[in-house]
């Protein structure tokens, strides 16, 4: 990793970064014009978190709008999406957006979807003013921030629910962390992100994480991978 990665994923990691930094902290590593961070979908409200620059922020009010694009499509099937000539040669069918976008400078997108375990939050959009090709290695710089900035949202998002922490009583502080091993266990996250997600779970659901922590230890509620895919079974 060179200097920049190393730098870039440092500043995503800092529970102190600022919101406005997250989208322009990605081009310090990847080649594009600009970048946004979104949420969307069943857990989280619409919403533009951070964009690097109009262009951006307009690409995701389109897609908002149009309900349609990039954006909803990563967080549908969980998996990058690259539009290397989008005015031109599009490769997935969004007849609206792409009309919308024609007057716009955007001759490439790369979605990237932000998720922790099951949980699909949002997207990191990527877009260059020409057509353009992501490497493999930039591909896998943006993945490994797109992670990184998942983990940021999510607990931005609890924060703003008013989470109650868990450590308020000790037997569901034990609870958690068992729960929080089953899920390790199950899909071999790290601990950060298994936590994540069952605060995350609690959340999308209207209920506590002791609750959703008993579900796990009593089987009600597991984790399996089926080709790649995180799925939740209850």
């Amino acid at each position: 990793m060179d200097d920049a990665f190393d730098s870039a994923m440092d500043g995503l990691a800092d529970r102190r970064a600022a919101e406005a930094d997250l989208a322009s902290t990605v081009l310090r590593a990847v080649p594009v014009t600009g970048a946004s961070v979104s949420t969307l979908g069943g857990i989280l409200e619409k919403e533009t978190i951070s964009s690097t620059d109009p262009i951006a922020a307009r690409v995701d009010e389109l897609q908002f709008d149009l309900g349609e694009g990039p954006c909803w499509d990563v967080v549908a099937a969980g998996r990058p999406i690259f539009e290397p000539e989008i005015q031109t040669r599009p490769r997935h069918r969004w007849p609206a957006f792409i009309e919308a976008i024609q007057d716009e400078p955007v001759g490439a997108i790369f979605a990237f979807p932000l998720s922790i375990g099951t949980l699909r939050i949002g997207a990191l959009d990527l877009y260059h003013e020409g057509p353009a090709e992501l490497s493999d290695e930039e591909t896998r710089r943006a993945a490994a921030m797109a992670t990184l900035i998942s983990r940021y949202v999510m607990r931005r998002a609890l924060r703003l629910a008013g989470e109650p922490d868990p450590s308020e009583h000790r037997h569901a502080r034990r609870v958690v962390h068992q729960a929080t091993g089953f899920v390790i266990a199950q899909l071999g996250l790290p601990p950060e992100d298994a936590y994540l997600l069952i605060q995350g779970q609690a959340l999308a659901q209207g209920r506590t994480m002791n609750e959703i922590a008993h579900d796990i230890i009593d089987r009600r509620l597991s984790f399996t991978t089926d080709d790649g895919r995180i799925e939740e079974e209850s």
